[in-house]
């Protein structure tokens, strides 16, 4: 077999690679209009990694700084941050790394009035779903459970796709062509 070595072979020689675009790119388009809105705004980082819940317990901690003590940025917020988390599969159901953030993420701002989540894949997929990835507020978990869903099972079950689209929550762009990664966004009134 012939392999042919990109760094010294010749036929490479008039070959150039140009980036138009990356996550920190995307970041800062966010923070640009989140900014136009009249937000405070601030980029927590481009490299967001790990479990998916993990991270939302993060974010979740961080709305609840912002709304007792105007940390990170003060009230009204908008953190943004990029990256891709991974999920842990335990059970069977539909979704992706972005609708298991949320998911995750809407147990711990439940009941924190004015405050939104968001997370969704650039490329307009998140997992095996038609979705991006999903969006949750404050009242997401009472709404579910005022419809006999509860959270926890979902989420036991990585069903998060499920659950959203039950609520119409999910986040469907359809396939953008393009892939910068993850981008969440943290919203405090």
């Amino acid at each position: 077999m012939n392999t042919v070595n990109s760094l010294t072979d010749k036929i490479f020689d008039k070959v150039h690679n140009i980036i138009i675009g990356n996550n920190h790119t995307a970041l800062n388009a966010s923070y640009q209009k989140a900014t136009e809105l009249g937000y405070n705004t601030s980029i927590l980082s481009s490299f967001i990694k790990g479990e998916a819940r993990e991270v939302a317990r993060v974010f979740g901690a961080i709305a609840w700084e912002i709304h007792r003590y105007g940390n990170p940025v003060k009230r009204p917020a908008c953190v943004i941050a990029g990256g891709e988390t991974t999920v842990r599969i335990r059970g069977n159901g539909t979704g992706g790394r972005n609708q298991e953030l949320v998911l995750s993420a809407a147990m711990e701002i439940d009941g924190l009035e004015n405050t939104v989540i968001l997370s969704a894949g650039t490329d307009g997929i998140d997992g095996n779903t038609d979705a991006a990835g999903a969006i949750a507020d404050s009242s997401t978990v009472m709404r579910a459970k005022r419809i006999k869903m509860n959270p926890e099972t979902y989420l036991d079950d990585n069903n998060s796709y499920s659950f959203f689209k039950k609520l119409n929550d999910l986040v469907v762009t359809d396939p953008t062509r393009t892939n910068v990664m993850d981008i969440m966004l943290l919203l405090v009134g």
